[in-house]
């Protein structure tokens, strides 16, 4: 009997060390091919959208210097612009894309200057989603992303808690042009079954993965004509909405 527990704890031993073993070469894997997907690797505009991507673009509120250098690396073109306002509405990370490439779609007007996160949501969305759907569903890609603003000094609902307009942190999506012309705009092709409409529900599903809170129509009656992205950040776990 000494002998069959013996070699049971042996047994154990051996399927616990395989199965360490198959862990560690999962993350291994991880690591060299989906570094996006694990939450300790470093950010990186370029690569596909991963797991905790939307995570630790939020995670750029925290680190100013670090964001200007994610968008450097992607080679994005921007202006970084001087912090400014005061208490609640304090803005030091605001940035002004150019039209150049990579950033193909221009945002309009011209002058929306969103936080650091924010742009490089934006970034990441117009290369993994609208670009690829609006070839998908539609046949041509978007030139233009038509907004309703970005800084705004203001309270959710008036008297709420501080938006995060009032930080920069948010910007409003109101339609999309595309290169042939066409115009979808959330409030005219939201409702129905055709290739509008489903555009618009497929970029605003892939937004939720990389903003911290995305707001719909499908949110309430305020939403219905725009999509709000934002980047609160709520802590390295903190909850994110997609609505």
């Amino acid at each position: 009997m000494r002998v069959f527990a013996v070699l049971h704890r042996s047994l154990r031993l051996l399927v616990g060390l395989a199965v360490l073993a198959a862990i560690a070469a999962a993350l291994l894997w991880a690591i060299r091919t989906r570094p996006q997907d694990l939450p300790g690797t470093a950010l990186d505009l370029g690569q596909p959208i991963g797991l905790f991507t939307g995570r630790k673009l939020s995670g750029l509120t925290q680190d100013r210097a670090q964001c200007l250098a994610l968008l450097d690396q992607a080679g994005i073109e921007y202006r970084a612009l001087d912090p400014h306002g005061e208490g609640e509405c304090r803005v030091d990370d605001q940035v002004r894309l150019s039209r150049a490439p990579p950033i193909g779609i221009a945002l309009a007007p011209g002058d929306v200057a969103p936080s650091c996160p924010v742009v490089a949501a934006l970034a990441m969305w117009e290369w993994n989603v609208v670009q690829p759907e609006a070839l998908r569903l539609l046949g041509s890609k978007v030139a233009r992303i038509e907004h309703f603003g970005s800084y705004s000094c203001r309270r959710m609902g008036g008297r709420g808690p501080w938006s995060e307009h009032a930080t920069a942190d948010a910007i409003d999506v109101a339609a999309f042009v595309l290169d042939d012309g066409r115009r979808v705009s959330v409030v005219g092709d939201w409702s129905g079954d055709d290739a509008e409409a489903a555009f618009l529900r497929a970029v605003r599903n892939g937004a939720c993965d990389l903003y911290a809170t995305v707001l719909s129509p499908d949110y309430n009656a305020a939403h219905a004509d725009h999509f709000h992205l934002d980047q609160a950040y709520r802590g390295a776990m903190g909850w994110r909405g997609c609505f």
